[in-house]
């Protein structure tokens, strides 16, 4: 585990917490500023980095949060999830082994690092374990209201109304950020937040080597988790012969039942990963200056880092 921060926090418990997903960030910066639109003077591109920054900008700016970490992968496909289910993010392993990750963002990865560092946001990973963990285990462990940002679908399952943990989820971008409560899941895919988990291992996704039940869609997934309640529901009631499965979805689901034995504890995101006290508070300024010149001038991010300065500065004068 490794943690990057500033210094310790004395907010109030009250002031939201925003967790950020910082590899669901800078792979849509990356995607979204074509590289010749954002090198250094070298011609190094940081369409990444500055991305990444004036995301962070425009959610300091809109949400006014007083706390912020930054959660990283550690280990985009653990051992443990693995050994659940071979399968897993396996068409995303590069032939040489780690993750398949475009040549020019991998150098920007530590360029974001140490702007955040200069700047004095906390960013926060452990080994063995994803983004996704970390930030579950600071949702249930972080004084409320807690505001998760990420693009990734599978975070869902962390909304709590009654504990004030909410994901903004961009999967359209920060632009098009949807605040999301219970409400809101249950709205967009017919099941509440703390079943999406076993919703999502039911309709699988491909995006995460997922194969879910063959000819198992969201609706009907939605329904199985309203009927049975969840997973190990559904496979009880595959033994009772008057539960009231169509023959056809029966066979489907008998079929599936090792693939549904594991999936769930696939899906789930940790919340209980180890993890140090850790300094939370938003600076309103940045907390080494002369460093974040430096770095803004060397890698030509002079406007990103002065847009997130600015309205970091913001928060103080209202």
């Amino acid at each position: 585990m490794s943690v990057r921060c500033a210094r310790l926090s004395s907010v109030a418990p009250q002031t939201p917490i925003m967790l950020i997903d910082a590899p669901s960030l800078y792979f849509r910066a990356y995607f979204g500023i074509p590289e010749s639109a954002a090198k250094t003077a070298q011609g190094q591109p940081v369409n990444a980095v500055r991305g990444f920054l004036d995301m962070l900008a425009q959610l300091v700016r809109t949400r006014r949060p007083g706390r912020m970490v930054c959660a990283m992968d550690h280990d985009w496909r653990p051992d443990w999830r693995v050994a659940l289910l071979p399968s897993y993010k396996a068409h995303r392993v590069a032939p040489e082994g780690g993750e398949v990750v475009p040549d020019t963002l991998t150098p920007q990865v530590p360029m974001i690092l140490d702007v955040l560092e200069a700047v004095g946001i906390t960013v926060v990973g452990a080994a063995g374990y994803e983004a996704d963990d970390v930030l579950g285990t600071l949702s249930v462990t972080q004084p409320g209201p807690v505001e998760v940002v990420s693009g990734d679908r599978d975070l869902f399952q962390l909304i709590d109304d009654a504990r004030g943990v909410r994901l903004l989820y961009i999967g359209r971008g920060v632009a098009k950020l949807e605040d999301c409560d219970d409400d809101a899941v249950r709205t967009r895919y017919g099941v509440p937040a703390d079943r999406y988990a076993e919703f999502a291992a039911l309709r699988g996704d491909p995006s995460d080597g997922l194969p879910g039940v063959a000819g198992v869609g969201e609706k009907t997934a939605a329904r199985l988790i309203d009927r049975y309640g969840d997973i190990a529901g559904i496979l009880a009631a595959l033994d009772d012969p008057a539960s009231g499965f169509a023959p056809g979805l029966r066979t489907k689901l008998a079929a599936a039942r090792d693939y549904l034995a594991v999936a769930p504890k696939v899906v789930r995101v940790a919340l209980d990963v180890p993890l140090p006290p850790l300094p939370t508070e938003l600076p309103t300024a940045p907390a080494d200056p002369e460093r974040l010149l430096d770095l803004a001038q060397r890698w030509n991010l002079a406007g990103s880092t002065r847009r997130l300065v600015d309205a970091l500065a913001a928060r103080d004068t209202e």
